[in-house]
Formats: structure tokens, sequence, C-alpha cells
């Protein structure tokens, strides 16, 4: 019996949409980072990009446990030195609530070239309007 690998020119991508709001930061980093790298279908291959397309609304209403807000830390270094940068997650959702969101998901993406490939499937709103009708994007089933 021969092992079946997906080639890149038979996969079948669809479009997912997911609301944001109220859901843990967490769990819906997971369930994306999944989706993304195809991992829940059945012709998922670990060396070839099997993914869908996830369209996020909402991102800046995305719900958090404890307290995070203030505790939650963000890092980033300019190279230089004293270079450091320190955000609250509080700060990061005023200021750029997207970014929070992919943060998350990048982080549960395999560290290879593989997975800015499947970063780029993920499109991230904060509000409830996204210009992706053309797709026909299908609602994600959620179970919380």
């Amino acid at each position: 019996m021969k092992t079946y690998t997906a080639k890149p020119g038979e996969i079948e991508r669809r479009w997912w949409v997911v609301d944001a709001e109220g859901k843990t930061l967490g769990r819906l980093a997971t369930r994306i980072a999944m989706v993304l790298r195809g991992k829940d279908k059945v012709q998922y291959t670990s060396h070839v990009d099997t993914g869908d397309f996830v369209i996020v609304v909402n991102a800046d209403k995305v719900g958090l446990t404890g307290r995070k807000l203030a505790g939650k830390l963000y890092y980033r270094h300019s190279g230089y030195p004293g270079g450091l940068r320190v955000r609250t997650l509080g700060q990061m959702l005023e200021r750029r609530p997207t970014e929070v969101l992919r943060h998350a998901v990048k982080g549960m993406l395999p560290k290879n070239r593989l997975a800015a490939q499947q970063l780029r499937k993920l499109k991230i709103y904060a509000g409830p309007n996204h210009p992706h009708a053309a797709q026909l994007p299908e609602e994600m089933q959620w179970q919380d």
C-alpha cells in the first residue's frame, strides 16, 4: 500500500468566516491555525499547504480570561541598543487589534517557509465587514 501525498494542484481550498466577538483568544487561534494548516482535512500532508482561507471579523471584540489585559506583555526590539519596546495586551488591542490575533495564530504554525504561506491565507478585520464576499465564505462551525 502506498502513502498518499497531496499535490499542490489538486487541493480544493474553501473560504471560512469567523466572528471573533466573545470568543477566547487562544481557543480561537488554535482552531484557525488548524484550518490554515489543513489538519481538518483527510488529504492533510505535512509538507504541502493543504489549508483553507480564514476571514476573521470583529477581532477587536475577542474575549480574554483572567487579568491578561494588564499582565500579558508583547515584546519587540529594533535591533539597536536600548531598543526593546514593551506593550500590554490592552494597549495592543486599542492600537492594532488585528495584530493580537495574527501574533497568536503565527505562534501556533510551524517555524518554516510553509508557515509564511499559510499565514497569508488569514484575513483579519477589526470590524464586522470584510471585502471577500465574492469568494462566498461559509460560517465556520464553532463548539464551546
